[in-house]
């Protein structure tokens, strides 16, 4: 027995001089993307943690110049910048929690061969991926309902996605089974009972996949905030970092020369900076979601 089984791992499959050289060039290859990607990395890190003035005239290249954390200190004690920061933080945390809780409360339901109606109201939950309402339309809508200038009008009208709905309902049909359902409901145990107890704990996968999407589409969102927002004290930090970026309102007082060139270049360093801390939180969740993003994304997005 022993011998036969060093045979067989003697055993190995040749490969041609075409599928090596196959093989490296695919290598190849991955590594210059892999460079493509990580370089623009690599070097809004380097600049953040640069001199204002290395920044500005272009010295850094791959590694910090004049190491500095001149960028990080205004920004973290910038006022305006830690409010957007905090605000960030509460529209993506609350703004994730109803958007997946909505998306699972109509996606399970739509799973059940036993719902009246399911295929109806799933073509019209289609239908809103193609046909929009329009943006004059959508805004009457939360002006009529009083959410202009509230925290409201950043967390409830974009609450559910079409398309995280369509993966959430996909993957309970293929993971959830009937039969288990009829089994529960046979102990006396109600749907919501069932939901809570059997159906979330078996669907981690795909509720990683929404919290990352809902995450990521809430911290990186300023467009509704643009629209909706008056109070500068409601703003993330997508329109702060705007206003510091666009419109280079950071400082003011003297239009001087130097005071100019100077402010420019505080401009200039804070843009790496705050694309450093503003992607933190991101960068903090995508581990603990990595596990179960490609099996539920899988799972979730083919039927079979």
């Amino acid at each position: 027995m022993a011998a036969t089984t060093s045979v067989k791992r003697s055993i190995r499959i040749r490969e041609s001089f075409s599928d090596r050289l196959f093989l490296i060039g695919v290598y190849l290859f991955l590594v210059i993307i892999l460079l493509i990607v990580l370089y623009p990395l690599v070097y809004v890190v380097s600049s953040s943690f640069s001199s204002p003035t290395a920044v500005s005239s272009g010295k850094v290249w791959l590694w910090p110049v004049d190491f500095s954390l001149r960028g990080y200190q205004v920004a973290l004690s910038n006022p305006q910048i830690v409010t957007g920061y905090a605000n960030s933080l509460y529209y993506t945390v609350f703004g994730t929690l109803i958007s997946v809780i909505l998306t699972v409360l109509v996606a399970y339901p739509l799973s059940r061969r036993t719902l009246f109606g399911r295929n109806a109201i799933m073509m019209f939950i289609v239908f809103t991926m193609i046909f929009y309402g329009g943006l004059i339309p959508t805004y009457l809508v939360v002006k009529n309902l009083g959410m202009l200038d509230t925290r409201w009008a950043l967390l409830i009208p974009q609450a559910m996605a079409a398309w995280q709905v369509i993966i959430a309902r996909t993957f309970f049909q293929v993971s959830i089974p009937e039969e288990l359902a009829e089994a529960a409901e046979l102990d006396g145990c109600s749907d919501l009972r069932f939901l809570w107890s059997v159906v979330i704990p078996l669907s981690k996968p795909i509720l990683a996949v929404l919290v990352l999407m809902y995450a990521v589409g809430q911290w990186n969102a300023y467009f509704d905030a643009l629209l909706y927002l008056k109070s500068a004290s409601l703003h993330p930090l997508q329109l702060v970092l705007r206003s510091i970026l666009i419109l280079n309102t950071t400082t003011s007082g003297s239009m001087e020369a130097s005071v100019m060139v100077e402010r420019q270049q505080m401009a200039d360093l804070l843009k790496y900076s705050l694309i450093v801390v503003g992607s933190l939180p991101v960068l903090m969740i995508y581990p603990f979601a990595q596990r179960y993003f490609v099996r539920g994304m899988l799972i979730g997005s083919v039927k079979g």
